[in-house]
């Protein structure tokens, strides 16, 4: 079995522990994470039963591609967008090359609750960024090392696995 899981702002990738977990969206049995997102992130989340496949998704060694729709703090730069493409050196080293570009903000975007932080004199952008690794929490520290910290963190797509018209909190069997 296969599940994809739109996880909201807050909830954290295990089924079990303190706060908002998927056990309270997620109410099918022997079924687990293949990869994680952190609490401050949204977007898809795949879950199996069949561990084989949980590695082959969420192991670096298979260079499975994901992408991300990124809302960062300030006017992000084409010099940003090419440093992202080349890689970008992290106190764990160099990022393998992503794929960046400055997107405009989706049209299909939720309201995120708690809102994003607005302040009036600080503009905000969205980039689409793909990379095959999954270094911790390493999307925000890539555009924060370029300065331009992440505001808000949506994962899309893993492979041929998309997120396509599942709303927050809700999952679709594959």
């Amino acid at each position: 079995m296969l599940v994809a899981f739109n996880k909201p702002f807050g909830v954290l990738c295990q089924f079990s522990g303190e706060g908002d977990t998927l056990a309270n969206y997620i109410d099918l049995k022997n079924i687990y994470p293949a990869g994680r997102l952190d609490k401050d992130s949204e977007g898809l989340l795949l879950l199996t039963d069949n561990g084989k496949l949980q590695h082959q998704i969420s192991h670096p060694k298979f260079d499975k591609e994901k992408t991300y729709i990124v809302q960062v703090d300030g006017q992000i730069t084409p010099e940003a967008i090419t440093q992202l493409a080349k890689g970008v050196t992290l106190k764990d080293g160099l990022t393998k090359p992503a794929k960046a570009k400055i997107i405009n903000t989706p049209d299909w975007l939720w309201d995120r609750k708690p809102p994003v932080r607005f302040r009036k004199n600080i503009p905000t952008s969205w980039l689409e960024l793909k990379i095959t690794e999954g270094k911790n929490r390493q999307v925000r520290r890539m555009t924060a090392h370029l300065g331009f910290p992440t505001l808000r963190l949506i994962r899309t797509q893993i492979g041929d696995w998309s997120l396509t018209n599942i709303k927050p909190g809700c999952y679709e069997p594959l």
